[in-house]
């Protein structure tokens, strides 16, 4: 697994096509792959090469990213590629265990130029490999409380540790802990969802490593952050969620099971707040008329048009993701005024408007129709005032 003799060869500035059996596999495990995987360099191992035949992965791993790449030979299409891993994983070499073990287990024994499955069977299975490798190294750190939450809670399916060194601190063990159930999907909580990849909650857990056999005294707290995929923040802010305290003498396994049975509850009222984001936009059209746009699945956004005399303008409605107990922040833009850049004039974000929780939705609409029959007034003089200034 080591690179092979023409990995010197420079990278272009404009690379030129991959091969394309390599292209297919490529494409396959970008398609395919349950993992957010990112392409970095695509480059040809050989100068002035018709096709490029190697790239840089980026592949998830312990709530970060690890970057390998993947040498293929445009010449030899038939051959598995080479993989040249991080400068910080030398002792990583799982084919060279396998080899010298007689295993041909690895799916590179049955390896098939033509099936596009190749490249996704040889990522998912190195990464395997590398969860495992991690897992050994941290096993090997002399720290009691390191060994002990170890021992107690890798049973958990999903979970992944790596060290995190550092040239001004001690050492540290990184925890990266899935919450909620292996199973748990978030997609079914949405219908229509436009996600492709499984949206995951991780609970992230520093601790310290003290160099020290035994506890000689209360170790501190470790560090401790929700993390969750990008997509998720649509349904679900992990900002917002305050977490348990950390009691002296504490574990893992005793802080997740309060800290999953309130991620449950949060997520059951997240998705409650969806139909209750419905029900407002759908409440503006006896009002307001009907919205000419509105965010369909999440609902966190609506559009009216707006009439008052002579005066046209948009009501852009956004709506947060804690609605009913957070109102939603208005924006006027008015459809007859520029401004020097020729974009339409808006007002500031507005949420000093009557607003309760507790009111049904068509009360919700109705007070806020009210305030902007006064308010596009303001807006009004503000978009001429804007024009004059401009004069």
């Amino acid at each position: 697994m080591s690179p092979s003799a023409d990995a010197a060869a420079p990278v272009s500035t404009s690379a030129p096509p991959l091969a394309p059996l390599v292209a297919a596999q490529l494409t396959y495990l970008l398609s395919h792959s349950k993992l957010p995987i990112r392409v970095g360099q695509i480059w040809s191992g050989c100068r002035n090469g018709r096709h490029s035949d190697r790239f840089t992965l980026s592949i998830p791993f312990c709530l970060d990213y690890v970057h390998w790449d993947f040498m293929y030979n445009a010449l030899s299409p038939k051959v598995a590629p080479d993989v040249v891993f991080g400068p910080d994983d030398e002792g990583f070499q799982p084919l060279v265990d396998y080899a010298e073990a007689g295993n041909d287990a690895s799916c590179l024994a049955r390896w098939n130029y033509r099936d596009p499955r190749g490249l996704i069977a040889l990522v998912h299975e190195l990464r395997e490999l590398y969860i495992e490798y991690h897992k050994k190294q941290v096993a090997k750190v002399d720290d009691a409380r390191v060994t002990f939450e170890l021992n107690t809670v890798l049973s958990k399916e999903g979970i992944e540790v790596c060290m995190v060194p550092s040239a001004d601190r001690p050492d540290e063990v990184k925890f990266a802990v899935p919450l909620l159930d292996v199973d748990f999907d978030f997609n079914k909580l949405v219908p229509g969802c436009p996600w492709r990849l499984p949206q995951k909650i991780h609970l992230q857990v520093i601790f310290p490593i003290s160099r020290s056999s035994s506890y000689s005294s209360v170790p501190s707290a470790p560090r401790l952050k929700l993390i969750s995929t990008p997509d998720l923040k649509s349904l679900f802010s992990v900002e917002d969620v305050k977490l348990p305290p950390w009691s002296n003498g504490m574990c893992l396994a005793e802080y997740l099971p309060a800290l999953e049975e309130s991620l449950n509850l949060l997520v059951v009222e997240a998705s409650a707040s969806i139909g209750a984001r419905r029900r407002f936009i759908e409440a503006l059209a006896p009002t307001f008329g009907r919205p000419i746009e509105a965010d369909p699945i999440f609902c966190r956004r609506a559009t009216v048009l707006s009439i008052s005399g002579v005066f046209t303008f948009l009501v852009h409605f956004a709506i947060p993701l804690q609605f009913p107990k957070q109102q939603p922040v208005l924006t006027l833009q008015s459809s007859q005024h520029c401004n020097a850049e020729g974009t339409p004039i808006t007002s500031p974000p507005i949420n000093d408007y009557p607003w309760s929780p507790r009111w049904d939705q068509a009360e919700m609409v109705e007070r806020i129709y009210d305030f902007l029959a006064d308010e596009c007034q303001n807006f009004k003089k503000f978009c001429s005032d804007t024009i004059t200034q401009q004069k």
